[in-house]
């Protein structure tokens, strides 16, 4: 069999937002979302490529292991583009002893065909799910893409007792509404995997780079969103889903 490799985009060592400790985090290219607010734009095109073995990659991670206890973070781009590549890399890595985790959107989630997705999760620790908008026709408006399959995704990963780590960016005039932050939290109430919750807030920090692309920023204009508004919107996800909890006993 012919080696996998796999279409890269960049390698950071020593992250500290990309999973619990401080991790060696792969971002691959190529992504089918098109989110508004991406900071990202340059993983886009699937075309851009530095092609990597598993044992290349690996081999970097050993050169920094002593500094990135928390283990190893794949994401993107949408790293389930490559489901091959991560699954053997995942696998090599827990052979190791290394925790992984997968940085995804959900997006290429389809529950009629699993069998591609349940040898990944196999050797995935956590998975970091990014819901991007609960609300399916505002998620459409928001990444050119149905939310139905990635709630589906959260729902198989909640049947799997697959631990997953929810991450949510919250946008001026987007998602910064308290409706659709309580339908949110209610939505997570129903799972029973939720390890932790990441409410981030929009920042504009990659306008430059849209720039240097030649690419028109869809939300300049927009203002940043501040801690206290951020801390404001976890508030409101929490109590809907402590009082969901409540409800139902649990």
């Amino acid at each position: 069999m012919s080696e996998i490799l796999g279409n890269i985009h960049s390698i950071e060592s020593c992250g500290t937002v990309d999973g619990p400790g401080i991790r060696f985090v792969v971002f691959t290219q190529g992504c089918p979302m098109r989110c508004l607010y991406c900071h990202n734009p340059d993983t886009w095109n699937t075309k851009e490529n530095q092609l990597m073995s598993v044992d290349e990659i690996l081999a970097q991670y050993d050169g920094v292991k002593e500094f990135c206890h928390g283990g190893i973070t794949v994401t993107g781009g949408e790293p389930m583009l490559q489901m091959d590549f991560v699954t053997e890399l995942f696998k090599k890595a827990q052979e190791k002893g290394i925790h992984t985790a997968l940085d995804t959107s959900g997006a290429l989630f389809n529950k009629n065909n699993t069998e591609k997705v349940d040898e990944l999760l196999k050797y995935t620790s956590l998975v970091l799910l990014d819901i991007k908008h609960i609300d399916d026709e505002e998620h459409k408006k928001l990444t050119k893409h149905t939310n139905k399959n990635i709630l589906e995704f959260a729902k198989y990963l909640s049947e799997q007792k697959k631990p997953m780590w929810v991450r949510h960016v919250v946008v001026p005039g987007i998602t910064f509404n308290p409706e659709y932050l309580e339908k949110l939290g209610l939505f997570l109430a129903s799972l029973h995997n939720v390890v932790a919750l990441d409410v981030l807030p929009y920042h504009d920090m990659a306008l430059p780079k849209y720039k240097n692309l030649g690419i028109a920023y869809p939300l300049e204009g927009v203002p940043p969103l501040t801690k206290e508004q951020a801390l404001e919107a976890k508030k409101i996800i929490l109590n809907a889903y402590k009082l969901a909890k409540e409800m139902n006993g649990q």
